[in-house]
């Protein structure tokens, strides 16, 4: 039998051990007309800067996540990377159900991918940094990873397919690195990167010369 005051007792704390370990992250995916972050573009260097590790995932954290959410959401985008808003934070934020409000979105911080498959695939991908861009990369095809979610909680994860493919876009963006630097075409790197107004000079190829 337990006494009235300590089953209170218990019952709040089987309360607040649920309301830490639930995801705090629950906005609407509804367009804003001026989002809270500017995403920087392709020549910005704040793109290339190497984003630091989170020491600790607080409250100012999670608010961050909103608004690099909110942001992404008005851009129509399914991925965004804190360096895109020039915050040097290794921080990820990534939904690919923009069309489902009750989807929760991921939030990776301090990820690290800990192996990759060999085999590789390739596929088109675009960036909200360099928009209407779109080209090749080819990239493994699956990856394991390690993070911490919106909660701190440690974490990995085995992903493939477009989440996998997503999740190394925006790791790359933690490293200064832009899809673009992994193209293999450079003739078509070129003419797409002028048709959409940037410039080939800021790409810095990762290909072997």
């Amino acid at each position: 039998m337990i006494e009235k005051n300590s089953l209170a007792r218990s019952f709040a704390g089987l309360a607040r051990t649920a309301e830490k370990n639930k995801a705090s992250i629950a906005i609407s995916k509804e367009p804003l007309e001026n989002p809270p972050l500017q995403i920087h573009t392709l020549g910005n260097q704040v793109l290339r800067r190497p984003a630091r590790r989170i020491s600790k995932v607080d409250e100012s954290i999670r608010e961050l996540v909103k608004d690099m959410l909110r942001s992404m959401y008005s851009a129509k985008g399914i991925g965004l990377a804190a360096p895109q808003v020039g915050i040097d934070k290794q921080l990820l934020v990534i939904d690919l159900d923009l069309e489902n409000p009750t989807n929760p979105p991921l939030v990776l911080i301090n990820p690290e991918i800990i192996t990759t498959s060999a085999s590789l695939e390739t596929y088109e991908e675009g960036c909200l940094s360099i928009p209407e861009v779109y080209l090749d990369v080819l990239r493994p095809s699956s990856i394991k990873i390690s993070f911490r979610d919106e909660m701190g909680r440690p974490k990995k994860m085995n992903v493939d397919g477009l989440m996998g493919r997503c999740i190394q876009h925006e790791i790359d963006h933690l490293n200064g690195v832009l899809f673009v630097d992994r193209v293999t075409n450079k003739t078509d790197l070129d003419i797409a990167l002028k048709e959409h107004g940037f410039r080939s000079e800021d790409v810095h190829s990762l290909q072997k010369k």
